[in-house]
């Protein structure tokens, strides 16, 4: 079975022990819209043998703060203020899980983004909203192009 559909290239994220132990993650990147995709795996699951509340959270988080700075062009690394994550749906062990992420509005300091996480062929998942700290100077570190190779 191929894992990863078609045109999502694994996201290269800066160096995070917590988030390599949770992904791979995968993105598509056509310089307008950004896309993350997941595979979920059995140790994702709860007991009940879907995605565990945990790790969708974790998208999500994902999902905003590393799409809303490749969306925004803003390259610099954006702490997560607050988020919330509304449940609509399971995700079962082999899902593919799509999140797409609108930003609502940056301002100097703040960046307010919004976004949805669907299993591919089924229905959303999780909805979710953020607000981001916006760092002060750009970073290559956190350019789009270094999160594709």
């Amino acid at each position: 079975m191929n894992t990863t559909p078609e045109g999502y290239r694994l996201l290269q994220l800066p160096a995070s022990g917590y988030l390599q132990a949770n992904g791979p993650f995968f993105a598509q990147w056509n310089g307008e819209r950004f896309l993350l995709g997941f595979r979920v795996e059995q140790r994702h699951c709860n007991s009940s043998g879907v995605c565990h509340g945990g790790m969708i959270a974790t998208l999500c988080d994902v999902l905003l703060t590393v799409g809303s700075n490749i969306q925004s062009g803003l390259s610099r690394f954006l702490p997560t203020i607050s988020m919330t994550c509304d449940f609509l749906g399971p995700a079962r062990d082999g899902a593919w899980i799509v999140g797409r992420v609108d930003v609502l509005r940056t301002t100097r300091n703040l960046l307010f983004a919004s976004g949805l996480l669907e299993v591919a062929g089924e229905g959303p998942i999780a909805r979710t909203s953020g607000v981001m700290r916006v760092g002060s100077e750009p970073d290559a570190r956190y350019a789009a192009d270094r999160y594709f190779g």
